[in-house]
């Protein structure tokens, strides 16, 4: 099975790295699937889950992170997502996240807002 080496990376940190068969994010241009093969690309990451599918000897998986902007390309089977701010769900503590939500919009934060719905869709999708 062809495989796509990933690079999660955020501005402090290298988030996740791996073989995938499938990886999802959102763009500006809307959500793009790349797999193994794909057309090089360039884009710029939207605010929003990324879903990576896995892949290896230990069979595969799903890895889902929060992204909050940054970018996105794609060529020779090598993909980096260079964040601004990325969080695998496994670090996001749910409560906190609704808490900060329900904070954000009582006080019409639109980007505080934003981010801790990131956070908790992220979370529901690695369900």
């Amino acid at each position: 099975m062809a495989e796509l080496h990933v690079e999660l990376v955020a501005a402090d940190r290298k988030v996740w790295s791996g073989e995938a068969s499938l990886v999802v994010a959102r763009t500006s241009s809307g959500d793009i699937g790349v797999m193994p093969g794909h057309q090089p690309l360039l884009g710029v990451l939207e605010s929003g889950p990324v879903t990576i599918r896995t892949s290896g000897e230990s069979g595969g998986g799903t890895v889902v992170a929060a992204v909050h902007g940054g970018f996105i390309s794609f060529a020779d089977d090598q993909l980096s997502l260079l964040a601004e701010v990325a969080e695998l769900t496994d670090e996001i503590d749910v409560e906190r996240a609704e808490r900060a939500l329900e904070e954000a919009k009582s006080k019409a934060d639109e980007g505080a807002e934003r981010r801790a719905d990131v956070r908790l869709r992220a979370v529901t999708a690695a369900r």
